[in-house]
């Protein structure tokens, strides 16, 4: 094989970040270079079979447990085994890839930190690369950040959360990074990087290559991840089964393929997590031109009820049959500040959520701020081990369950709480912030999607609201332009509010709402 040296082919685009050039090496770039070859076909002909299936759905097909794969779902097999640092994973914290943030996470007291390349990070090329070189600080050991507004110094205590990198789902391109003039997946961008430099450190200092992946919609998807571990553990000459991945299920498809999800990934898997806002973003695109499926404002769809209660369920019990972890999702609350009745509130709100979870039989939960480690170890201290994984549910809920439809209230004020943080996301993501917190709740990619495909659901159908009125276009700019003109002066608003309002009046429903705001990122 040629080296990178000898392609001119493989273009990185230049960065003014320190350090840049110990990441974007020439074995880096040979190694990125090759997952590109191998892999980019396939993950191009799945991203199209997902816009197949999404036909199928519109013309009325629904979910349902492939027949073509019920011997793996009846059979008797269990997952590989699980390292001794993620045995115990009850209270993990999620956040980007600054350092500040890295730091603050690591030294929580959660159990373990996922440094987030995908939902929580705006994907500007700096910004991914100097997340990239914090994380190889965390394993080199000289991580520190000064504050250069207050002074303060951030070092690492010397016992740590277990660090899980989320990598980009398979739907997003980095630009930055061209073979041939085309560019190379999120996805292998930001595994492919973190696993060159960080793998055989971590090893070394008993962790190791642990990974979050998003957004998966099939067991194919699964099988491509799974073949992508085989060739980077032969890279390094790691025997096999040395990564370790979690897969969120957060798309509708998915949860009908868990099993088959776990089989597929059988030798790196050690567990799912429910993704709550990105389940409900799935479930709202892809019923999206059925008028049966018309979802209540975002408030109304709790963990509690109807299809969220019902996938929760299953995944617990697919997970334990199989030797996984079932990891909770993700509760929005954040600190009140100011406001002490307020913050009561919202940590009871938190505190009764993790309880249910536990109770459910879930092996541990997500937090988004270092403030509610606390609330959530009290509640997962109701475990009589680290885990639960000998635990099964009562009940596993079948199809009809899981395609349930949430009541609830349809309302103007949901409306307009849409209009406000989807817009105001949008503007934040464009100047490079992907977790941010609005109105007391932390959004992140995921809450702003819920966002803008139901104003695009309502508006097909004209839905009617718990008013008499009924969610027609005309409203719709009548409450835009409102919400808008409340919100100010606010950084990229303009530009915000255009590609908010196009994607909401489109005939069609974009997948992904960073796909167009991508070449709008500074």
């Amino acid at each position: 094989m040629s080296t990178v040296l000898d392609r001119p082919r493989v273009h990185a685009e230049a960065s003014d970040v320190r350090g840049a050039e110990e990441l974007l090496t020439p074995d880096a770039l040979e190694f990125l270079t090759e997952l590109h070859e191998r892999f980019n076909a396939r993950r191009q002909s799945l991203l199209s079979a997902r816009m197949e299936r999404q036909k199928r759905f519109d013309a009325g097909e629904l979910p349902d447990f492939p027949d073509a794969t019920r011997d793996i779902r009846e059979g008797e097999w269990r997952v590989g085994d699980i390292p001794a640092d993620l045995q115990d994973r009850r209270v993990e914290i999620t956040g980007p890839t600054n350092a500040k943030m890295v730091i603050n996470a690591l030294n929580s007291g959660a159990k373990v930190f996922m440094a987030d390349f995908e939902d929580a990070t705006a994907p500007a090329w700096d910004e991914l690369l100097q997340g990239q070189l914090n994380l190889r600080a965390r394993w080199q050991g000289n991580l520190g950040f000064t504050d250069p507004g207050t002074g303060k110094d951030y070092r690492l205590s010397d016992d740590p959360a277990v660090l899980i990198v989320r990598p980009r789902g398979w739907h997003l391109d980095e630009r930055h990074l061209l073979i041939d003039g085309e560019p190379i997946s999120g996805s292998l961008f930001d595994f492919g990087l973190y696993f060159w430099h960080n793998a055989r450190a971590a090893l070394a200092a008993g962790s190791g290559p642990y990974f979050y992946l998003p957004k998966l919609e099939s067991r194919f998807e699964a099988e491509l991840w799974a073949e992508v571990f085989g060739i980077a553990e032969a890279k390094l000459h790691l025997p096999r089964g040395t990564i370790k991945a979690t897969v969120l299920i957060e798309t509708l498809p998915a949860a009908f393929e868990m099993d088959e999800i776990l089989f597929a990934l059988k030798e790196n898997i050690v567990g799912l997590n429910c993704g709550r806002w990105d389940y409900i973003f799935s479930y709202i695109k892809r019923f999206g031109r059925d008028p049966s499926r018309l979802t209540p404002d975002r408030s109304a769809m709790t963990m509690d009820k109807a299809f969220l209660a019902a996938y929760s369920l299953r995944l617990i019990a697919t997970c334990h049959r199989r030797g996984a972890f079932a990891m909770g999702g993700m509760s929005a609350f954040i600190p009140v500040k100011g406001d002490e009745t307020a913050n009561r509130a919202a940590m009871d709100k938190v505190r009764q959520d993790k309880l249910r979870e536990v109770g459910n039989g879930h092996d541990g939960t997500w937090v988004a701020h270092p403030a509610l480690v606390p609330v959530a170890m009290e509640a997962f201290a109701r475990m009589t081990g680290p885990n639960q994984l000998d635990r099964m549910p009562e009940r596993v809920p079948g199809r009809d369950e899981m395609l349930e439809l949430h009541q609830g209230p349809r309302t103007e004020d949901g409306a307009r709480e849409n209009i406000r943080v989807g817009v105001q996301y949008i503007a934040a993501w464009l100047d490079g912030r992907g977790a941010v917190p609005l109105y007391n709740l932390m959004e992140d990619a995921a809450t702003a999607e819920i966002c803008r495909t139901q104003l695009w659901q309502w508006l097909r159908f004209e839905a009617p609201l718990d008013n008499g009125q009924r969610f027609t276009r005309e409203l719709f700019e009548r409450l835009f332009d409102a919400e808008l003109s409340a919100l100010g002066d606010v950084p990229n608003i303009g530009e915000a509010a255009g590609l908010f309002r196009r994607m909401v009046l489109d005939d069609e429903c974009e997948e992904f709402l960073t796909l167009p705001a991508y070449p709008l990122l500074s």
